[in-house]
């Protein structure tokens, strides 16, 4: 079993739902950490979701409020992304929010 220590960013620069990661075939991702920066002098809100391999969609945060100039950690468990899942996150509004998850990825 191979271990990987890896990254997933995204700049957020629209309204619309933006793919922050997709576990590879064969392989399981465990997210340690998800951060949300806020770079605008404003306050926003981010919607986080999971799409499973069967395009179900599961709402892991929604509407989860963002401070101005500041950081937000979404997580406070490990998150397990199975093969074919999708992590997705959409802003309220574009061109404030920058999204880093840091994950194992394991085959």
């Amino acid at each position: 079993m191979a271990t990987f220590y890896k990254n997933a960013k995204v700049d957020l620069t629209t309204t619309g739902a933006t793919a922050l990661y997709t576990t590879p075939e064969a392989k399981t991702a465990v997210f340690r950490s998800i951060l949300v920066a806020d770079d605008s002098g404003s306050t926003s809100t981010i919607t986080l979701t999971l799409t499973n391999s069967a395009a179900a969609v599961f709402v892991l945060y929604n509407v989860k409020a963002t401070v101005a100039n500041g950081t937000v950690e979404l997580l406070t468990q490990p998150l397990v992304v199975m093969e074919s899942e999708i992590l997705k996150v959409t802003a309220a509004n574009a061109n404030r929010l920058h999204v880093v998850g840091s994950y194992i990825e394991i085959s």
